[in-house]
């Protein structure tokens, strides 16, 4: 219900906000420039487009990712599974019942099965078709940050997915979300040069990625967030990764409604001044308002 919530506010008031985003001067994601802020400048807020930047087209679709590339934002979060015959495609769900034309889940479904439905857009069919991990990595190659939120737990999943981030080169165009810090070890067998993101769900949690140390940044939720906790993440040279997901989207969507932007971020901002990556269902109206206050390039 929120995700229809998000499409049919951003499709009937993008008009309203449109030019806020304008405002901020968008330019093109750059790649060269995103890395730099990442490594060397923790005090710029980064953003993360949750399942692409997805208003005003299907998630986890080509032509959302290339959206943010345009807006310019920093980081494109895509959800991958595995096909019955082996194959990495783009999709949040187990089953494609919610996104596409057709049902079942993708786990029994080979690719060319797949290929003969389309993604939805606000519940109608789009020309878009479910695409495959490697489309996505060729279209954000060399633009955008990717956020590999992988749904898979065979090994042939993980070693199919790093073969194509080397066959690209994009080792250290990702992060490799992991929901258990435990798992970082087996991940960094496989290949120790691809940025790992490990999710923490309490303090213990982060004590201990604390000690594992090399992570890039760290996913916390606001139910344990502590400005205290979070320092010594950023003391670590790590970034602290919060959703505004939820809560904070919906007071930003409230704000939509008055021909605004903000007041979500600002809340968010204001119980986890740590923060500094931010990923939401709004990212374009996240990085005008970052910009207006020059916590973004």
């Amino acid at each position: 219900m929120f995700f229809q919530s998000r499409k049919r506010i951003c499709r009937v008031l993008f008009p309203a906000f449109v030019f806020l985003v304008q405002s901020a001067v968008a330019q093109p994601s750059d790649l060269k420039q995103i890395l730099s802020d990442l490594y060397k400048r923790p005090d710029r807020i980064l953003i993360s487009a949750h399942r692409d930047d997805h208003g005003l087209f299907p998630e986890n679709s080509l032509p959302a990712i290339g959206r943010a590339i345009e807006a310019g934002i920093d980081i494109v979060e895509l959800d991958v599974r595995e096909t019955r015959d082996k194959v990495l495609v783009l999709m949040h769900d187990k089953d494609i019942d919610r996104t596409t034309t057709g049902k079942g889940a993708v786990s029994e479904l080979s690719y060319k099965e797949l290929q003969s439905f389309r993604l939805l857009q606000d519940g109608k069919p789009s020309t878009w078709k479910i695409p495959t991990f490697e489309e996505a990595l060729k279209k954000a190659k060399g633009h955008i940050l990717i956020d590999i939120d992988f749904k898979e737990e065979t090994l042939s999943a993980k070693q199919e997915t790093y073969r194509l981030l080397r066959k690209y080169g994009m080792e250290q165009q990702v992060f490799f979300f992991i929901y258990d810090y435990k798992e970082a070890t087996d991940y960094r067998v496989l290949d120790n040069r691809v940025p790992i993101m490990p999710r923490a769900y309490k303090n213990e949690d982060v004590l201990a990625i604390l000690r594992m140390g090399g992570f890039p940044a760290v996913h916390v939720d606001e139910s344990f967030y502590s400005d205290t906790l979070m320092g010594r993440i950023r003391a670590a040279g790590m970034r602290v990764w919060i959703n505004a997901l939820g809560k904070y989207d919906e007071l930003e969507e409230k704000a939509v409604r008055n021909g605004s932007t903000g007041s979500g971020f600002e809340s968010l901002l204001k119980n986890a001044s740590q923060a500094n990556f931010i990923q939401t269902n709004y990212p374009e109206q996240l990085l005008a308002w970052l910009r207006r206050k020059g916590l973004h390039r």
